[in-house]
């Protein structure tokens, strides 16, 4: 059972060595700040922010080391990698893969590195906001594209499925594209939504009628606005795509409230879409033979279909 080293310990960070510990991993980490690291190590884990220490420790005990820190602060973690541990096994948390891998190859370009990135989270920020159960069920991103290093791609997905996750893969442009589409644009519509129910200041008649659905879509306005920006902005080229997409829709949709005052077509696409999401929530786990010579294209393929990787039999 090989261990973990988790550079960051915010909501993902923190929430990963819980799980990882749950599972039984030795785990280890680093904190931004000595308030954060006392807090870690009152709860009983091995904190500190000494990360050039932390990593020797990775680099001696061939530990996977995970990156979970935001993408506007990586680059300076890339070059301590690089500095004390630069070939190690090394894996990341990020919302954004092709600017990270891009990052991994300028300054760490020796450490073999293989992208993921856990689709759980709340809006909810810190060491204290982490919990062992946050990726239970969850997806996992292992990036799958030709080229990696096949055993460090089995450690991902080894810490995936440890910490009770489903591991989907998929080639990191593809994945920048969904995510931008999921995640990303509702972020930005969270935010819309959020200053359209707000109206005018003084004016709070709105907010006080408010219920379910104003609850529900604003719900992610309540991020950490620094990481909503990183996330976004660290994805501008697909983010984009998806804005235009959605502008395209809206316009369609106002069109056709202004000329008919209809909103038929709008609203049963939107049905329809969310009932294909409802049907995708319990995929299809296939195994998948890890030595064959085209693993990579037939896990693309298989992330593609919306299916997962089969943990392998006991």
């Amino acid at each position: 059972m090989r261990a973990v080293c988790v550079l960051g310990t915010g909501l993902i960070g923190g929430s990963l060595m819980r799980a990882a510990t749950r599972a039984g991993r030795p785990v280890w980490g680093t904190a931004a700040s000595e308030a954060t690291a006392a807090a870690a190590v009152a709860d009983g884990f091995d904190v500190t922010t000494d990360t050039d220490a932390a990593l020797a420790r990775a680099a001696e005990a061939d530990a996977l080391v995970v990156v979970a820190v935001p993408l506007t602060a990586l680059e300076p973690v890339l070059r301590r990698i690089d500095a004390v541990a630069p070939t190690c096994r090394l894996t990341d948390a990020v919302s954004v893969k092709v600017a990270v891998a891009d990052l991994v190859a300028e300054h760490a370009p020796r450490a073999r590195y293989v992208g993921g990135h856990p689709m759980a989270g709340t809006a909810e920020s810190g060491w204290a906001a982490g919990d062992a159960g946050l990726f239970d069920g969850a997806a996992w991103v292992v990036a799958a594209d030709d080229g990696l290093d096949l055993d460090v791609w089995r450690d991902v997905a080894d810490l995936a499925w440890a910490c009770g996750s489903r591991v989907v893969p998929a080639a990191i442009d593809e994945h920048d594209a969904a995510v931008a589409r999921i995640s990303h644009l509702p972020h930005l519509f969270a935010a819309v939504l959020a200053a359209v129910g707000a109206g005018d200041q003084g004016d709070d008649l709105a907010l006080a009628l408010s219920a379910g659905s104003f609850a529900d879509g604003t719900r992610v306005a309540g991020t950490r606005p620094e990481l909503v920006l990183a996330m976004c902005e660290g994805n501008r080229a697909a983010l984009l795509g998806a804005v235009d997409d959605a502008l395209g829709r809206l316009g369609a949709m106002r069109g056709a409230l202004a000329s008919t005052g209809g909103l038929a077509a709008t609203v049963h696409a939107g049905h329809e879409a969310r009932m294909r999401w409802s049907s995708t929530r319990d995929p299809l786990a296939l195994p998948v033979d890890l030595h064959g010579d085209d693993v990579f294209a037939e896990l693309r393929e298989l992330g593609r279909r919306g299916d997962v990787v089969e943990p392998p039999k006991e």
